[in-house]
């Protein structure tokens, strides 16, 4: 069984897939609290599904090709992830995992499942917390067998040795680095040339960087 926040059809806001509809499952619960999360997955509002019950869900909804499991941290109800990945693609669903990096052990558990990876590289100037490094070369490592593109979300407060951190991580799996300046509502957090800064100082050390904002918070989407 796993706690489900919400289950809904929007537009991807994040990174390259950003503007495409999917069906999102947003699961409750994280082993991360990150200082600019503003996702509500309470566990109070959230109601529990068995495999088959989520799977009764989404077969309601018509015309559904990717679903994106996001949260809080999927990766964080990986039992249930075993179980009910196989029927998502036994159904021809294309699978897109939303998460936080810091879980290679989970990942291992439930990649053969998965499509498409959306790793957030967490950075301490923003959340707070201090980056295992090792974890995450682990993580990208693993995750370099699928697509997977690294989200980093940064502030003013970002230093040289976290875009280093960041690029040695991100070359684990020669993936793509996907900018997200860091928002107060709908408004940056971000000065403008502090952002265009950020960005070539990336850029210098390692090409694969697009800077794609939170779009949908820009569309009024979910």
């Amino acid at each position: 069984m796993a706690k489900i926040r919400e289950i809904f059809v929007s537009i991807q806001g994040e990174g390259p897939y950003v503007g495409t509809r999917q069906l999102f499952i947003r699961f409750c619960g994280c082993n991360l609290h990150c200082n600019y999360c503003d996702t509500d997955f309470e566990i109070v509002k959230s109601k529990e599904y068995s495999p088959s019950e989520l799977m009764n869900e989404i077969s309601k909804m018509n015309d559904i090709f990717t679903v994106s499991l996001t949260g809080g941290e999927p990766l964080f109800s990986v039992e249930f992830l075993e179980a009910f990945l196989p029927l998502l693609k036994a159904a021809g669903h294309r699978i897109y995992l939303e998460t936080n990096g810091t879980l290679p052990d989970n990942l291992t558990r439930v990649i053969e499942y998965v499509d498409v990876i959306s790793a957030d590289i967490k950075l301490e100037s923003s959340t707070g917390m201090k980056m295992n490094i090792d974890d995450y070369k682990r993580f990208f490592e693993i995750g370099s067998s699928k697509e997977i593109f690294a989200k980093i979300v940064f502030n003013d407060n970002i230093t040289e040795d976290e875009i280093n951190s960041a690029v040695q991580i991100a070359g684990t799996a020669g993936c793509e680095i996907i900018l997200q300046p860091e928002m107060k509502g709908n408004n940056f957090a971000v000065s403008d040339s502090k952002r265009d800064e950020i960005f070539e100082c990336f850029y210098k050390k390692y090409r694969k960087v697009r800077m794609i904002p939170q779009v949908h918070k820009f569309l009024g989407v979910i």
